[in-house]
């Protein structure tokens, strides 16, 4: 075991126990601004726990899952803490690959998270990971590219006004496109947002008998609008662009609207880090057919695979970076707009928040109102808004994000895209032995 800092202590007895105690974390996360937040607070954590060392893996969202993935089906014991979502861990935590959490400690207070982010990563009522942020997805637009086209946003817009309101805004000329939406392939990417599109235009992933349903109308006429909408009014390269290159784009005012995570919003506030802080709008993620499923939900969070060798110093570490105390610390020393959202009653409790962050009700009413059991105008034998709660999601949602992509750069057709992502999902469901 390595300490990072040396810690003065009285007498040399003293300084050789605390070395020989301190034990190194291994912490995997994503590239996210609020993981980039808490990469940087690592001092704060380590002065208040010396005989704790962060030692920090810090990956792009589709690597992060692959390699978090691989890690944990082969036991490879790589990590102490897993930055994980809503997805994975009731998956994870049925087979045994999770550390449960079940005796925090009382100054924790478990029943400040937010019900519906507690329930998402709890399996069989047993919490097995904790929330570092949690997202619905709304639409932003540029204010002033609003009132200069002489546009008024609606109070729930649809998608066809949408449609209506890039093609006025788009001036590619100077390089403001109409719209930005995620196109990078991947379950969490571009899935994350088609699956909503889709759930509005009143389709699904599969039926009641778990048959894969890509060929439907509904498939077909959202994600023909999705890729015109992007082809004629998104930046050049919309297929490489996912929730960190579109959040870059917004915020120096090349887009008129973003539809995305709720979680960008802080940032987007922060006038140090946001051209169109003082031009920011939001407003619902729009609808098509159906209001259902046109907002995801999701949470970030930080698990404890159950390979780790070092269980209590990864527990200390994620109860703190989860507390109502580290939020506190972001707000003292980021800005308020730049705390972790979404995880806690206390959060949208704060006098200091609710100033800072306009965003903040809007946000909480989109968490509580997203139900991952009921996303769809039809029935269906699954869970979740954005994505399937099953263990082959993760296959059959990279397959066909990367055959809509294809779609989105021209490569076939959506009609091909669809036929060829039908078949591949009927295969891997088949293998899998669905019906069970």
């Amino acid at each position: 075991m390595r300490l990072r800092h040396a810690i003065p202590l009285a007498g040399a007895t003293a300084l050789v126990s605390v070395a020989a105690s301190a034990e190194t974390i291994t912490v995997a996360t994503v590239n996210n601004n609020d993981m980039v937040i808490m990469q940087s607070l690592t001092d704060q954590f380590e002065k208040a726990h010396p005989d704790i060392t962060l030692d920090w893996v810090v990956l792009e969202e589709n690597v992060l899952r692959q390699r978090m993935t691989t890690d944990i089906a082969t036991q490879g014991g790589q990590f102490d803490v897993m930055t994980i979502g809503t997805y994975e861990v009731p998956i994870w935590a049925e087979r045994g690959w999770l550390t449960p959490l079940a005796d925090l400690p009382e100054s924790y207070q478990v029943n400040d998270l937010l019900k519906p982010v507690r329930d998402g990563l709890s399996y069989d009522g047993t919490l097995y990971a904790l929330p570092f942020y949690a997202e619905s997805s709304m639409m932003y637009y540029n204010k002033a590219l609003f009132e200069k086209a002489g546009i008024e946003m609606s109070e729930q817009p649809t998608w066809q006004e949408v449609q209506d309101w890039a093609s006025q805004i788009h001036d590619p000329q100077n390089d403001v496109y109409g719209i930005c939406l995620r196109g990078k392939p991947g379950w969490g990417e571009n899935m994350a947002f088609v699956s909503t599109l889709v759930n509005t235009y009143g389709g699904r992933w599969f039926d009641m008998d778990w048959n894969p349903q890509l060929d439907s109308q509904a498939w077909q006429d959202a994600v023909s609008f999705y890729v015109d909408l992007l082809n004629n009014y998104g930046p050049p390269g919309a297929s490489s662009n996912g929730f960190n290159e579109n959040l870059a784009l917004f915020s120096r005012g090349n887009c008129g609207m973003w539809v995305d995570a709720t979680s960008a919003a802080g940032k987007l506030y922060n006038p140090n880090e946001s051209d169109v802080a003082d031009q920011l709008g939001f407003a619902p993620a729009p609808v098509a057919e159906t209001p259902k499923g046109s907002h995801w939900l999701w949470s970030w969070a930080l698990a404890i695979p159950a390979t780790s060798d070092a269980k209590d110093a990864a527990e200390t570490f994620i109860t703190w970076a989860t507390s109502q105390d580290y939020i506190e610390l972001v707000g003292e020393t980021k800005g308020w707009t730049s705390v972790p959202p979404g995880t806690r009653e206390s959060t949208y409790e704060n006098e200091n928040y609710q100033q800072a962050a306009p965003f903040a009700d809007f946000v909480l009413n989109a968490i509580r109102e997203a139900d991952p059991t009921d996303s769809t105008q039809e029935p269906v034998p699954y869970v979740g808004v954005q994505f399937v709660g099953i263990p082959e999601f993760q296959a059959i949602g990279t397959q066909v994000g990367q055959m809509i992509a294809a779609a989105l750069t021209g490569d076939m057709s959506v009609e091909q895209a669809l036929s060829s992502a039908q078949r591949s999902t009927e295969r891997t469901m088949q293998r899998a032995g669905y019906p069970k």
